[in-house]
């Protein structure tokens, strides 16, 4: 295999729901796509000392999950390296917002980093909820990375079937 020739990595596609989306829905969708952690990969494959330069702006954004369940929204975030003192939650106006900091206290002195890649760092995202919450009934937990928040629906915004007549 020449030098010049990189293998392609496959990065996992985001899941797909069968219901339509808002079209604000996708855009924040699309938004997510084009603005995904790894797309500055490229750079530090082709040029080493890249990562450095890169390192304020790769890894920030935590992945979540939003599950829309009967009576009660809940999200997880992956927040790897950081510490649950460092995690702040607001929820306002159909949206939370998860904002936090990670850091990496060591520095290597001897020698050059040929790769960096552990981020450090402020991070924030804000997700728009499917449904109103009770603000004042929502509860965190965090364990080994992994950010919980489980949320009531307010009762007029709990899902039911209704029968086609």
């Amino acid at each position: 295999m020449s030098k010049n020739v990189h293998p392609i990595s496959k990065e996992t596609q985001p899941a797909t729901t069968s219901r339509n989306l808002s079209p604000f829905a996708e855009m924040e969708q699309m938004f997510e796509q084009m603005f995904s952690p790894n797309w500055m990969r490229s750079f530090n494959r082709d040029l080493p000392s890249y990562g450095r330069l890169a390192q304020p702006f790769a890894g920030k954004i935590p992945r979540v999950d939003v599950i829309d369940r009967d009576n009660e929204i809940l999200v997880r975030a992956e927040l790897p390296g950081v510490d649950k003192k460092d995690v702040d939650i607001s929820l306002a106006n159909n949206t939370v917002t998860i904002k936090g900091s990670s850091k990496h206290e060591e520095k290597e002195e001897k020698g050059d980093y040929y790769r960096c890649e552990i981020s450090q760092g402020a991070f924030s995202r804000t997700l728009t909820l499917p449904a109103d919450v009770d603000t004042d009934k929502a509860k965190a937990s965090f364990k080994d990375g992994l950010l919980e928040l489980v949320m009531p629906k307010l009762q007029g915004a709990q899902k039911r079937n209704i029968k086609v007549e």
